[in-house]
């Protein structure tokens, strides 16, 4: 394979580890409070961490751009080391990646903080252990599956997005063109043979995915039986 090629899987690669890495530890503690949390507008936080589910991508990604440039809060920040805008940047990928794969992530942990129920914390408490010891030594383990699902899903789904880092990213090599911005080039460059390279690529990676999660669902289920 080229050297372009090389640097758009390791870009993608790299895009996916920071995103899951950043969503892991902004998911785990929103994930737990939707699902202790008994106040009404709890699921109204769970429905605008939803939203990029249904929402197209050009929109989501629209609204980013908007709010990673110049005149946005991306431009603040960016304005701290000197530059202009946080679009078109590796960074403004994260953050776009860690908006659009957000609920891939904390649904399926919430979900396991659901499924172990009151019972665990309960007998965790009367051995004196403290709310954040609890945490950590009861809910974490037992929500050890929804937390494998949650990685496994949002580093996939950040693979995989076109829609949003192309309106976000635009397409720098080295800094912003990932593998489904450089399939989009091939196919519009004629460039066959290379677009069907990668694509038969991610075609793989998404069967592993599959089945990785099914696996990871079927060995929840025999625990719980």
């Amino acid at each position: 394979m080229s050297e372009e090629i090389w640097t758009a899987v390791r870009l993608t690669l790299q895009l996916a580890a920071v995103t899951t890495l950043v969503l892991l530890v902004i998911g785990t503690p929103l994930a737990w409070w939707l699902a202790r949390s008994r106040r009404w507008w709890a699921e109204v936080v769970a429905a605008i961490v939803a939203l990029p589910i249904v929402l197209p991508p050009t929109v989501l990604g629209f609204y980013l751009l908007v709010a990673l440039g110049p005149s946005g809060p991306g431009g603040l920040v960016a304005g701290l080391w000197g530059a202009r805008t946080l679009a078109f940047t590796f960074e403004g990928l994260v953050i776009g990646s860690v908006v659009y794969s957000m609920p891939f992530v904390v649904q399926p942990i919430r979900n396991a903080f659901a499924a172990m129920g009151e019972r665990p914390l309960e007998v965790a408490a009367t051995l004196r252990a403290s709310p954040a010891r609890a945490f950590w030594t009861v809910a974490v383990p037992l929500a050890r599956p929804g937390f494998l699902t949650g990685a496994v899903l949002g580093f996939a789904h950040t693979v995989g997005e076109f829609g949003v880092v192309l309106m976000i990213g635009g397409n720098i090599p080295g800094e912003t063109k990932v593998l489904s911005v450089a399939i989009y080039d091939y196919v519009e460059a004629l460039q066959w043979r290379e677009a069907n390279m990668l694509a038969a690529g991610m075609v793989a990676f998404a069967f592993l995915v599959i089945l990785a999660v099914t696996l990871i669902d079927r060995r929840v289920g025999r625990m719980r039986e």
